[in-house]
This record gives C-alpha cells, sequence and structure tokens, in this order.
C-alpha cells in the first residue's frame, strides 16, 4: 500500500533520494567523487558526508543525547562506508522522530544558548536540507560529465516506490 502519511514520505523519499545519488557515484573515480566544486560543502564525498552528519547531530538533539563528533570530521569515507552511515543515521532518525508526536517539542542547548523546535520543524528541516544539499550533488555529477542523472524528486519516488 502506497505511503499516505506526510511524515512517513518525507522521511522515505530523503533516504532513497540519497541512495540514488550514491548509486551515481559508484561509476566515479576517487579523484572524482572528491573533485573540489565552488557549490555545497565542495565535493560529492564532502556534500554527501554533511549531509549525514546533519542528520545525525539532529537525531542527538531529538534524542536528549551528547552531541557525538561530526561524521564530516572523521573521513574521508568509502562509498560503502557512507551507504552503511547512511542506513544507520536514518534508522536513528526515524526512531527518533517515532518516539514522541511530531507536535511535540525538543529542546537542546548550543553555544551556551537553549532553543526548542517542534519534532515535525526538525523533521522538515532535515528532509528539505538533504533535497538542497542533492540539488548540488547532482550539479556536481553533471559537471563530471554523468549523463543519465539520478532520479531525486518525491514525484519520481511516488513513480517508482511502489513497483
Amino acid at each position: 500500500m502506497p505511503l499516505t502519511n506526510p511524515a512517513e514520505i518525507l522521511l522515505a523519499h530523503d533516504t532513497w533520494a540519497t541512495e540514488h545519488i550514491l548509486d551515481a557515484c559508484a561509476g566515479l573515480g576517487h579523484e572524482q567523487f572528491h573533485q573540489q566544486f565552488d557549490m555545497g560543502l565542495g565535493s560529492l564525498h564532502d556534500t554527501l558526508a554533511h549531509i549525514l552528519g546533519a542528520v545525525r547531530g539532529w537525531t542527538d538533539m531529538l534524542t536528549g543525547r551528547e552531541p557525538r563528533a561530526r561524521i564530516e570530521q572523521a573521513g574521508p569515507y568509502t562509498l560503502e562506508q557512507l551507504r552503511v552511515l547512511l542506513a544507520e543515521v536514518t534508522a536513528e532518525f526515524n526512531a527518533a522522530l517515532a518516539a514522541h508526536p511530531l507536535d511535540d517539542f525538543a529542546t537542546a542547548e548550543r553555544g551556551g544558548k537553549s532553543y526548542s523546535f517542534p519534532r515535525g520543524g526538525v523533521l522538515t528541516h532535515v528532509t528539505t536540507h538533504g533535497m538542497h544539499h542533492r540539488a548540488q550533488c547532482l550539479n556536481m555529477l553533471r559537471h563530471l560529465g554523468v549523463a543519465e542523472q539520478p532520479p531525486s524528486s518525491v514525484m519520481q519516488w511516488m513513480l517508482t516506490a511502489n513497483d
């Protein structure tokens, strides 16, 4: 049965779209995967690591745990390591969101200041943040000569999610 809940759609699409970007990177050489561009975090590798680091950071905020070291700071990663991290961080994020209603608030401290955010707002931020950076990845792939761009839109996900 197709998903109809907007939160479930955002979460499923976010993971699916990031998986497709990783798939598109599989044909690249090491130099291409790490090639610097004047967009995003500079390279496909660094932009993808940042996407995953942000998901983990917001998961820590939602769960109230001490922030873990940023994923971006521990790299570089292989494509397979990024795939494993994607599975881990999305499972943790989904579980953290499911633990409380989306209209509840999560509170955390950063830089000595306390912040409270609705959990649904965090969901929206994390998934649109990922979309923003995946668009940069698509542009990097285009600059690298990848002719067939990976699917990335919610519409493309809806057309293929129930195949």
